[in-house]
């Protein structure tokens, strides 16, 4: 009867979160795909999926689709958990739709700001033209992009120390050696953080005493 009752409750959180669930299904499908390549063609597959500077000139809105379908190293697992713990609360608190506008600003907006950046680098030769062709692929854009509206959605003065800890995590990577991933990284946060108009309505009061609202899940 425990088991049951726990797969119920398994089932229904699911059910709760479909967007984050269909895409993590996605995300296990096309690295069981990769655990069959060899890693001479999964590179170059991975690569034609890639947003770099050289796909994102030849076909940018087929790449910004494709590549957030794939994990590069094919570790799928670590991905479950993060979804469960960041996208799907996420989800269920904003909606499908208003979650999939944060996922689609922070995975879009990063990634043409992070190659823009990287543009201008090749251009003053701070960065070897070989990066135009580097790999870039993955779900981390827009998963920063959620840790970052998630802000909003801790009752305050917790809230401070969230966000504290989530700048300090994508920020330091940025001022240690920063790379166009770090950069990207880090904007998406700020997008995330910018997607404030979506949580209205939704936003956790910062004293629910004075409101006399008790924050729910």
């Amino acid at each position: 009867m425990r088991i049951t009752r726990g797969l119920r409750r398994v089932g229904a959180y699911v059910r709760s979160a479909p967007g984050t669930y269909v895409w993590l299904g996605i995300l296990f499908v096309t690295t069981v795909a990769l655990h069959h390549m060899s890693p001479d063609f999964e590179r170059e597959f991975l690569r034609q999926r890639s947003t770099n500077l050289e796909e994102l000139s030849q076909n940018p809105v087929r790449v910004l689709i494709a590549s957030a379908m794939w994990i590069d190293g094919g570790h799928w697992l670590p991905y479950a958990v993060l979804y469960s713990v960041f996208h799907a609360p996420a989800e269920r608190w904003l909606g499908t739709v208003r979650w999939l506008v944060v996922c689609v600003a922070a995975h879009v907006l990063a990634t043409l700001l992070s190659q823009g950046v990287l543009l201008v680098a090749i251009r003053r030769g701070l960065a070897p033209h070989s990066e135009a062709d580097a790999l870039d692929i993955g779900v981390s854009y827009a998963l920063a992009g959620v840790v970052g509206v998630l802000t909003y959605r801790i009752p305050g003065p917790w809230r401070y120390v969230y966000l504290f800890v989530v700048l300090v995590f994508y920020g330091l990577p940025l001022a240690a050696g920063p790379t166009f991933t770090d950069l990207g990284h880090f904007a998406s946060v700020l997008i995330g953080l910018a997607c404030h108009p979506l949580v209205r309505g939704r936003e956790i009061p910062r004293n629910p005493k004075e409101t006399g609202v008790t924050p729910t899940g």
